[in-house]
């Protein structure tokens, strides 16, 4: 870990008792940062990008230094279609873990969500760990509300919450899957899409709506078009699965294990994912599974406007802080320029237009779904 500029994290680390007051959030987080660093909740499908092949030009008449990879997200630029997604907040590892992430996109230029903003909206002492704009001035930085809870809130609270820490954009996640298995989760998701609609119509900031792993279907992309949300991150299947998550948590022999482990890799493909959203028009950061900066070319050639990673970036904080983080970015980064060279694009855009052959399992997959 760093230390100078984590000065605010480690502070509030050594001034909170959150891990005795709070103990039920405390484990539940650092449960899922665990669970989801150490890859034994990965899913077992694949996001179906491997089967987006796009096709290498030997004459791309091109230099790497005039690749052009700045993109718009949020009315904001980017200097790389990239975004750290939200993960984590609540605790002091949390603490840590944003502000270094924070740090490292700072650096680089490109987008950082935060985790589920659920547990300073009901403890305001944990607010601390989500702050980070006193390391990351200029970093695209998103807020994160979970929709069953922005329902209970309502807009006022919702906004204020993005307001705290200077949000530039509200993700609100959609994850009935998790909830389902997850020991007291949410049982009831009636009244949800109003809720999105309502907060879209009010917020003076954007509002992104994200699902956490199990992907966007063709009819939830037409329902958040008809409630007014213009940006979405699919977070499709392939990459960790949070219904896996909460199934290693729970008890062994018990029923939320027992379902966890049948509904372990449910939900939509990424690849599929992103096609289905962009056909609605929607501007689309695509995660859930993106491991490479090959995948994120791959994803803007299905038409997404961004990648979006989490497990590869935690993980890279994990070893060796913001350092790694910073590391790990470079090379996603690098990845995409090479890729856009090899394919004979000046820009990252120009991927959405580039030859490109889908393999038969997507191929099969979009005609099923008229895609």
């Amino acid at each position: 870990m760093s230390t100078g500029d984590r000065h605010g994290a480690a502070d509030w680390c050594k001034n909170t008792a959150v891990a005795d007051d709070r103990p039920a959030i405390a484990k539940r987080k650092s449960d899922h940062l665990e669970v989801a660093a150490s890859g034994r909740a990965d899913f077992a499908k694949s996001t179906l990008l491997e089967h987006v092949h796009l096709v290498h030009q030997a004459l791309p008449e091109l230099a790497l230094d005039e690749i052009g990879l700045a993109t718009e997200l949020v009315g904001k630029t980017l200097r790389a279609p990239l975004v750290i997604t939200g993960m984590t907040g609540g605790t002091a590892e949390a603490a840590a873990v944003n502000r270094d992430l924070a740090i490292a996109a700072q650096a680089a230029g490109i987008a950082l969500g935060l985790g589920s903003q659920r547990a300073m909206a009901e403890h305001p002492e944990l607010a601390a760990s989500y702050q980070v704009r006193d390391v990351a001035p200029d970093v695209v930085l998103l807020g994160n509300v979970g929709g069953v809870q922005a329902l209970a809130m309502g807009p006022a609270r919702v906004i204020e919450l993005a307001k705290q820490i200077g949000a530039d954009a509200l993700a609100i996640h959609l994850n009935p899957g998790q909830e389902l298995i997850q020991e007291a989760g949410d049982r009831d998701f009636r009244g949800v899409l109003d809720a999105i609609a309502r907060i879209v119509e009010a917020s003076p900031i954007p509002v992104i709506v994200k699902e956490t792993g199990c992907g966007l279907s063709v009819e939830a992309a037409r329902a958040l078009v008809g409630a007014g949300v213009h940006t979405v991150d699919v977070a499709g299947a392939g990459g960790t699965s949070w219904v896996a998550v909460e199934a290693v948590r729970a008890a062994d022999g018990s029923d939320a294990a027992s379902l966890g482990g049948e509904l372990w890799d449910w939900g939509v493909p990424t690849a599929v994912s992103v096609a289905a959203c962009v056909r609605a028009n929607l501007t689309v950061i695509a995660s859930g599974g993106v491991r490479s900066g090959l995948d994120v070319a791959r994803a803007l050639a299905l038409g997404a406007r961004a990648g979006g990673m989490a497990a590869p970036m935690l993980r890279a904080q994990r070893a060796a802080g913001v350092d790694g983080v910073r590391e790990q970015i470079d090379r996603v980064i690098a990845s995409i320029r090479s890729v856009c060279l090899l394919t004979g694009c000046r820009r990252a855009a120009d991927l959405a237009r580039a030859p490109r052959h889908l393999g038969a399992p997507l191929r099969a997959y979009l005609d099923s779904l008229g895609l």
